[in-house]
C-alpha cells in the first residue's frame, strides 16, 4: 500500500507481557446458539447472549460500563467471560492526511499482527490479518519472509474490524464520523490456510445485528495465492464474498519463483479453479497482481495473461495490476511508471477490464508487515 503525503509521528503503547496458550474463548468466535448456551452454563437466562451480541456488534462496544441494560452485578462478570480484550495497540501511523491509519497489534501472546484503515471519498476499507506472519514464503512480500507464527481465531480476526468501525463511527479517523463499508482479507497470511477461523469470521461480518455487524457480502474480499481446493470449498459456502487470486505471474515458471506454495498448482488449475468461483457464486473475480520491475512486467506476460482469461469467457473477472511497496533491503522494486502503463493498455486493449490498484502508505511502511519485522 503506497502513500503520496508525509507520515505523522507514531504512537506507542506499552505491551503486556505475553501468557502462553490458545487466545482467551470470545463472544464472536461462537454461534448464536453457542453463545446463549455458554450464558445458560453461566447461570443468566439466554437472552444475555443476544444483549452482549447487541453491544459488541450493533454499538461496537467491548467495555462493561457502557452496557447500561445489564444489571450492574453482571456487566464485569459477562464481559469477563466472552468478551476478553484481544488486541492491544503497540503503533500507530498515519498518511494521507490521516485517512490511512495503519495499527500494529500485540495479541494475547505478545504475537504482532497488522491491520489498515483506508477512508476514501466514497467508502471506508478496512484491511485485516488472518495469520501472524504467512508460511507462503512469497520473495517480494514483508509477511513472506516472516515465517508462519500462528493462526488467528475468529474472534482475532472480527476484533479488528470492531476496532476499526467504532473509530469511523466515533469521528477518530480524519474526514469526521463516518462509516466502514469494505473488509478485505489482504493483511497478514494466506486466509485460505486459515479457512475455519476466516470463514467464521466472514459470517460474523456479514450476520444481521446481534448476530454479526451486518456487512453486506459484497463489501468483503478474501485474497489467497491459489490454495485451489480451498477455492472450491468457498465457492460451495453460499457466501457471495469477491475472491481475490494473487497471480503475480502468468506463466509457471516465474509464479513458482514469486509464490512457491503454486508449485502444487498451475497457473491454469488456480485460473480454473476461479473461474469456477465467478460461475458459482455470480461474483466476478479479482485477479492481483504486483509489478515488480524486470521480473514481471513485460509486455508479453500482459499479453499471455490476457489470452489465458479471455479463454475462460468473458464478464468474470477483473485485473488489478498493484505498483510493488519495496520493503528494506529488498531487490525488488515497483515497475518504472512507462512500462507499468504499457502493462496496463495491453490488457484493456484485450478486452480486459483492468484497474491499477489505488494503493496507500508506502511512507508508512504501508506493506503488510514491514512494521511486525521493524519490532522483530
Amino acid at each position: 500500500m503506497t502513500g503520496r503525503v508525509g507520515a505523522a509521528p507514531p504512537t506507542l503503547t506499552l505491551v503486556p507481557a505475553p501468557r502462553r496458550g490458545k487466545p482467551p474463548r470470545h463472544l464472536a468466535d461462537l454461534a448464536p446458539e453457542a453463545r446463549a448456551e455458554a450464558v445458560v452454563a453461566a447461570g443468566e437466562p439466554a437472552y444475555r447472549a443476544r444483549q452482549l451480541g447487541t453491544h459488541y456488534f450493533g454499538h461496537l462496544t467491548a467495555d462493561p460500563a457502557e452496557m447500561t441494560d445489564l444489571p450492574l452485578r453482571l456487566r464485569d462478570s459477562l464481559a469477563a467471560a466472552l468478551l476478553p480484550p484481544l488486541l492491544t495497540p503497540v503503533r500507530t501511523v498515519t498518511a494521507d492526511a490521516g485517512t490511512t491509519v495503519k495499527t500494529l497489534w500485540a495479541l494475547h501472546d505478545g504475537v504482532r499482527i497488522e491491520s489498515v484503515l483506508m477512508r476514501y471519498p466514497d467508502r471506508a476499507t478496512l484491511c485485516v490479518s488472518s495469520q501472524a506472519g504467512c508460511g507462503m514464503a512469497c520473495p517480494f512480500c514483508a509477511t513472506g519472509q516472516l515465517g508462519l507464527t500462528r493462526n488467528l481465531s475468529a474472534a482475532e480476526i472480527v476484533d479488528q474490524v470492531r476496532v476499526a468501525a467504532r473509530a469511523l463511527r466515533d469521528g477518530e479517523v480524519a474526514g469526521g464520523p463516518g462509516r466502514l463499508s469494505n473488509v478485505v482479507f489482504m493483511g497478514m497470511g494466506e486466509p485460505l490456510a486459515n479457512y475455519r477461523a476466516v470463514l467464521d469470521a466472514v459470517r460474523r461480518l456479514v450476520a444481521p445485528v446481534p448476530d454479526g455487524f451486518g456487512m453486506s457480502a459484497r463489501g468483503v474480499t478474501v485474497s489467497t495465492v491459489g490454495l485451489v481446493p480451498a477455492i472450491d470449498r468457498l465457492a460451495a459456502e453460499g457466501l457471495p464474498v469477491t475472491l481475490a487470486l494473487s497471480l503475480h505471474a502468468p506463466d509457471d515458471e516465474l509464479r513458482r519463483e514469486l509464490v512457491p506454495i503454486t508449485t502444487r498448482w498451475s497457473v491454469d488449475e488456480a485460473l480454473d479453479a476461479a473461474h469456477r468461483y465467478a460461475a458459482t457464486t455470480g461474483r466476478r473475480v479479482s485477479i492481483e497482481y504486483a509489478l515488480i520491475r524486470d521480473v514481471n512486467d513485460h509486455a508479453w506476460r500482459a499479453r499471455l495473461l490476457a489470452e489465458k482469461l479471455a479463454e475462460r469467457g468473458r464478464g468474470w473477472v477483473h485485473v488489478n495490476p498493484i505498483p510493488l511497496n519495496p520493503t528494506p533491503g529488498s531487490r525488488w522494486t515497483a515497475s518504472d511508471p512507462a512500462v507499468a502503463a504499457r502493462f496496463v493498455a495491453e490488457l484493456r486493449g484485450a478486452g480486459i477490464p483492468t484497474t491499477v490498484r489505488d494503493t496507500r502508505g508506502s511512507d508508512i511502511d504501508g506493506a503488510c508487515g514491514q512494521l511486525a519485522a521493524e519490532e522483530r
